[in-house]
């Protein structure tokens, strides 16, 4: 078993943790994928206070639920642990102790919380827990089983749409009727989902860990080439005065984007040499609709820690930032909203 003193590549964000033979970024899969559902006989049914997550404040893919947990109501539902920011070489860490670091947060526990369910020091032991041979990365999101101790899930886009169905009966109605993965609307969700996650999601580290030219020049200029097709889709929307990926409602492709989004200017334009164009510059409409979730939509500002989220990005890949030196800019972090644009 790998213990806790050990350097695991696989737990860290440093490039080369994850690139192939030809320098190119390639993502492995999340390996826990079982599901919370109200079928009988399930193994996982959906139970007030049975459910914890494992979260950062900075990692995209945790963001997702923190996001959706909030819109839906359900943080006096569903239970939380937070990662320390920094992420090191032995993987996500857990706090014991308040800091001392000057950030303006929004939540308390931003920095970093303790274990709440078993006190470990590190991620990696509650995956041993649940899967003593486990041999994958130790990634967040986790959601975990509190009555079977056990991971069921560290998948975050099949977390979040757990957390979206699946615990209506707990929470009010006005919790309760907000759907992110509505049947109607599934077709055009999913294909926004594969345009979105592969080129723009995934294609912020695919250009930020690429370790040779021509694999970074291919990532970035797919990039931009796909977020020249959002914007235009936000263009064509924003003349019909719709506010969302999808005309009138929110929907968890707004989510899935809007992590990225969020964190462009602020790291990936610079630390990622995702540098082409900024999102506050040169794309007015996913500007527009970036601010408007932020500043006007519940779940989305409360969870949004920008000053942590570039100083964690900055200071954990050090391969790519050796001296762990945050740049200044962009200010303001992030743009008011005017609503007469």
């Amino acid at each position: 078993m790998t213990t806790d003193t050990t350097v695991d590549p696989a737990s860290s964000l440093q490039p080369a943790a994850y690139t192939d033979k030809t320098g190119a970024f390639k993502r492995k899969p999340s390996q826990f994928r079982d599901w919370i559902s109200s079928e009988p006989n399930a193994k996982f049914p959906p139970e007030l206070n049975r459910y914890h997550l494992y979260v950062s404040y900075t990692c995209p893919w945790a963001h997702r639920t923190l996001i959706t947990r909030a819109l839906k109501g359900l943080t006096g539902v569903i239970s939380v642990s937070i990662v320390h920011w920094l992420l090191d070489d032995k993987g996500w860490k857990f706090t014991n102790s308040e800091e001392s670091v000057s950030f303006a947060l929004k939540n308390k526990d931003s920095l970093g919380t303790e274990d709440h369910l078993y006190g470990y020091d590190r991620l990696r032991q509650l995956y041993f827990k649940a899967e003593p041979e486990y041999a994958g990365r130790f990634t967040v999101p986790v959601l975990w089983d509190k009555k079977l101790q056990t991971i069921v899930n560290n998948e975050s886009s099949e977390i979040i749409r757990m957390l979206s169905n699946e615990f209506n009966a707990f929470i009010p109605k006005q919790f309760a009727e907000i759907n992110i993965y509505p049947v109607s609307l599934q077709p055009r969700i999913n294909e926004l989902n594969e345009l979105i996650y592969e080129n723009i999601n995934n294609g912020v580290y695919k250009s930020g860990f690429a370790i040779q030219q021509d694999p970074y020049d291919e990532a970035v200029t797919t990039l931009f080439e796909h977020l020249d097709k959002v914007e235009e889709i936000f263009k064509q929307n924003h003349n019909k005065g719709e506010h969302f990926l999808i005309g009138g409602q929110l929907t968890e492709a707004d989510i899935r984007l809007y992590v990225t989004i969020v964190r462009f200017d602020l790291v990936y334009h610079q630390h990622f040499k995702c540098n082409l164009k900024m999102i506050r510059y040169d794309y007015p409409h996913i500007d527009q609709w970036l601010r408007y979730l932020y500043w006007k939509v519940p779940g989305f500002e409360e969870t949004t820690e920008l000053e942590l989220i570039k100083t964690s990005y900055t200071t954990s890949h050090t391969q790519i930032n050796p001296y762990g030196i945050t740049p200044k800019g962009p200010l303001p972090l992030i743009l008011p909203y005017d609503s007469s644009l």
